[in-house]
């Protein structure tokens, strides 16, 4: 059983009340609060030793993963982060000022985006740091963005380059949020999750929530230097495509919006991020599935995203 398929069974007969407005299945849980243009976002996440990072990460970069982590989920709803509170499990013998550094990383973070940390709790946990961050935020209701609008005949599209993230890339990475909401406020957005585990993945899950299929355009689907660089280096590498569709934590927004606005999208965005990348990679169509279109022709694109436990 991988992580998608554990989250299946544990999700199916959760209780819920009259507060929810989006529960379990996409970026964030939405719910009411008795204002009538808001939502209140929450979410939550985990970095592990030796998953996220390793014990030679600088512990600044740790901190800052961890929540970095949570403020591009807040942003593939378009939101705005708010407040969080932070879960440390150490093991018995560590030392102070690594977690104060863990913690200097995280702060100033924070800090850039406005969020006050609020709380939290520390703990023990046997041989690795594991650090579990919960974050809460506000999104307008009426812009709010979903995994579950894509339509048939959107263009597809993703911020920046996928790859190669394990090459420190996945320390290193903003969180778009202020790119989503500049979407949300200036476009008829029909989906929207950001880039954790990997493009082959999640776009599958967009194209689940929306019930449709996509075609993709290799040569359209933009690669990190990190991975063509790793690709070089052997015959064991994997290849830079593969890995552009695979490697996950690029953290980067994937979305669809009508045809008819691609054009005008593509050209506003250059004037309002000219420094950050944006790629049209394709197209939904009716089929189940991705299929890959390239020179030799088309074939269902077989790659999986990356899942925990599998």
């Amino acid at each position: 059983m991988n992580e998608f398929e554990l989250i299946r069974c544990l999700t199916r007969d959760l209780p819920t009340n009259e507060s929810v407005v989006v529960g379990a299945g996409d970026d964030c849980a939405a719910l009411e609060i008795g204002d009538a243009e808001r939502l209140l976002l929450f979410k939550t996440d985990a970095v592990v030793e030796g998953i996220h990072f390793t014990r030679e990460t600088p512990p600044e970069k740790i901190g800052r993963k961890a929540l970095a982590r949570c403020l591009s989920d807040i942003a593939a709803m378009a939101g705005t982060p708010t407040a969080a509170v932070v879960t440390i499990a150490l093991p018995k013998k560590f030392e102070p000022e690594f977690v104060e550094k863990i913690y200097a990383g995280l702060n100033a973070l924070a800090e850039r985006h406005g969020v006050a940390i609020v709380g939290g709790e520390t703990t023990t946990n046997p041989e690795r740091v594991l650090i579990s961050v919960a974050l809460v935020g506000f999104v307008a209701r009426k812009k709010m963005l979903l995994r579950s609008g894509a339509k048939v005949g959107d263009a597809i599209f993703v911020t920046g380059e996928l790859g190669g993230s394990l090459a420190g890339r996945h320390l290193d990475f903003e969180p778009r949020l202020a790119e989503a909401r500049w979407l949300a406020e200036n476009f008829s957005i029909h989906a929207l999750m950001d880039v954790s585990d990997g493009l082959a993945g999640d776009l599958r899950h967009i194209l689940a929530a929306s019930k449709v299929g996509a075609e993709v355009l290799k040569s359209a689907v933009p690669i990190s230097r990190a991975a063509k660089q790793n690709a070089k280096r052997g015959d064991a590498a994997k290849p830079a495509f593969v890995a552009a569709l695979t490697d996950g934590e690029d953290f980067e927004l994937l979305f669809t919006v009508a045809s008819r606005d691609a054009v005008p999208l593509l050209d506003a965005w250059k004037k309002k991020f000219p420094a950050l990348k944006l790629s049209c990679i394709g197209r939904i169509i009716a089929r189940e599935g991705i299929t890959l279109r390239e020179k030799a022709g088309t074939r269902l694109l077989s790659a999986q995203g990356y899942a925990h436990f599998s």
